[in-house]
């Protein structure tokens, strides 16, 4: 086996998905129940808010003023892009850490994502950061893990093509 091969089961994978959704769900869940929509909570002042912000739209609120067409859109990309994460991580034949933590952290993201667009009709975000009058789009636990296994899987690839 060579070194930087890493074989989990598909259990594994759906585990580690499974921990990503519950940080992202709890994570949002504190954020409703303590910030009502648009209100802030500094907590690194000059730097990083908290911030109850709902997103109907795609990243950085893509498509969020479409009509009401865009859930059924989005949710059909979610289930598609989940199943076809699964069906990538069970067939693919070379996976390193870097594949395996990617696949896991955007099934993850995207299905925490997913349960908030049934859930609400729309994504809670809450991270925002800031300097002066510039801010970051605002985000949560499960962009964050997209954008990471994102990476991951890009380094993978790109790895494997060299």
């Amino acid at each position: 086996m060579n070194r930087t091969t890493y074989t989990p089961s598909v259990y594994i994978f759906l585990l580690v998905g499974a921990i990503i959704v519950l940080i992202d769900q709890l994570s949002k869940a504190i954020i409703v129940s303590r910030l009502n929509v648009y209100d802030t909570r500094a907590v690194i002042p000059g730097f990083f808010n908290l911030t109850h912000i709902t997103n109907t739209g795609a990243a950085f609120g893509f498509m969020a003023g479409a009509d009401n067409w865009r859930h059924i859109l989005f949710q059909t990309i979610a289930l598609a892009a989940l199943g076809g994460l699964v069906y990538l991580y069970k067939t693919f034949p070379q996976k390193t850490y870097a594949f395996f933590w990617g696949s896991a952290l955007i099934f993850g993201g995207a299905l925490g994502n997913l349960i908030d667009r049934v859930r609400y009709g729309c994504v809670i975000d809450f991270a925002d950061f800031y300097v002066g009058g510039y801010h970051w789009p605002a985000f949560n636990v499960a962009d964050s893990a997209i954008t990471i296994g994102g990476a991951l899987l890009a380094w993978h690839f790109l790895r494997a093509s060299s």
